[in-house]
């Protein structure tokens, strides 16, 4: 079996473990936490970082500090994961679904602007599968308009826009440490930025809205959320976070072979590199066009057959029930995208083996 995407265990991530059931700190107030934020904050360029039980509660907390409340509008492209419109409605706010680009898969910036309307407080793009949104323009027109922008930067670890890690340049950015990320805690998530008041706000939410009273008891002047990142899953992230160079030059080398196997297959489109961006594919993505000796379905059934694990693009979520309803702009591309769009296998130990045995059956071997 060649797996899609698996984690790996290199690291010290067991000798920070023990020193978590050593201590006999292993829930959220443990000290490992504190130091997986600050050595990621640090990695990634941010001034603040709060750690959470998974990138979806990073997500709620960063929309709730900036300001989004029930009836706001929040535009976000329809092509992404179902957590990043779900930490929206959380908050009884509505998503407005914009279109992709073709060549990036991410959020057209261009198209922002007709959707921007009197309710509309902020602006959530996603660097799907590792791909950066073209994020000068995006934070030129939330500048324009006064709207707040957060990215979601759960699947683009690693990936930097014209030298600024995503995550970093909106007003707050999420990540995810899924265990088939990059980097993995188990589950877990971190919510960075760069504003003191939204960082100290998030942890205060993230560990219940905690306060203690005149007489050292719990008290709580505003409704909390048991969203802070446990000891032990902290410990895990240290150890991976110590190995992320090694990882980021792996998933490039991965990417580069897909390249050279695949550039001048027929029907096949490769992903783009844009040369302001530096890219870390979570996920290698491709079109299948239609036409292709093998169209994406037939290629999916003789993987399978293979032994080989490959994943479609996200189903757009304005076609599906609980979304379908949000107003959106022309999602022409969206549609087209998610129809042609296949992830090949990415895990860090995938052998080079592997991926020419996937690029054989690409290339109708």
């Amino acid at each position: 079996m060649i797996p899609l995407s698996i984690p790996e265990m290199t690291g010290k991530e067991l000798f920070y473990i023990k020193e978590c059931l050593d201590s006999g700190w292993v829930s959220s107030a443990g000290p490992h936490v504190k130091l997986f934020e600050d050595r990621f904050k640090d990695y990634i360029g941010a001034k603040y970082a709060v750690a959470t039980v998974n990138c979806t509660s990073a997500l709620h907390l960063a929309l709730m500090c900036i300001g989004v409340r029930e009836d706001d509008e929040v535009i976000v492209p329809s092509l992404t994961f179902a957590a990043t419109v779900n930490a929206i409605r959380y908050l009884g706010a509505e998503p407005v679904f914009v279109d992709v680009c073709r060549d990036s898969y991410c959020m057209e910036p261009h198209k922002l602007e007709e959707l921007i309307g009197e309710k509309t407080k902020a602006i959530m793009p996603v660097h799907l599968y590792g791909q950066t949104v073209e994020m000068e323009c995006v934070m030129e027109i939330a500048n324009k308009y006064g709207l707040k922008v957060v990215e979601d930067a759960a699947q683009s670890l690693g990936s930097k826009y014209k030298g600024m890690s995503t995550g970093t340049i909106g007003h707050a950015g999420c990540f995810s440490f899924n265990g088939n990320k990059l980097i993995t805690t188990g589950s877990g998530g971190m919510l960075v930025t760069d504003d003191e008041e939204i960082a100290s706000r998030a942890l205060y939410l993230s560990t219940q809205a905690k306060d203690l009273n005149h007489k050292g008891a719990f008290y709580h002047n505003d409704v909390g959320y048991n969203y802070r990142m446990s000891n032990i899953n902290a410990a895990v992230g240290l150890g991976q976070l110590e190995d992320i160079e090694r990882r980021i030059q792996i998933k490039k080398s991965i990417s580069d072979l897909y390249y050279k196997h695949l550039t001048g297959v027929d029907n096949i489109v490769l992903p783009v590199k844009k040369t302001y961006c530096d890219t870390v594919f979570w996920l290698y993505p491709i079109l299948v066009k239609y036409g292709a000796k093998y169209d994406r379905t037939s290629l999916e059934e003789k993987f399978c057959q293979s032994g080989i694990e490959t994943r479609t693009f996200f189903t757009p979520l304005h076609l599906m029930p609980p979304y379908v309803s949000h107003r959106h702009g022309d999602l022409e591309n969206t549609e087209y995208i998610s129809m042609l769009g296949l992830n090949l296998p990415s895990s860090i130990g995938i052998g080079d083996d592997e991926i020419i045995k996937v690029c054989r059956i690409l290339r109708h071997e």
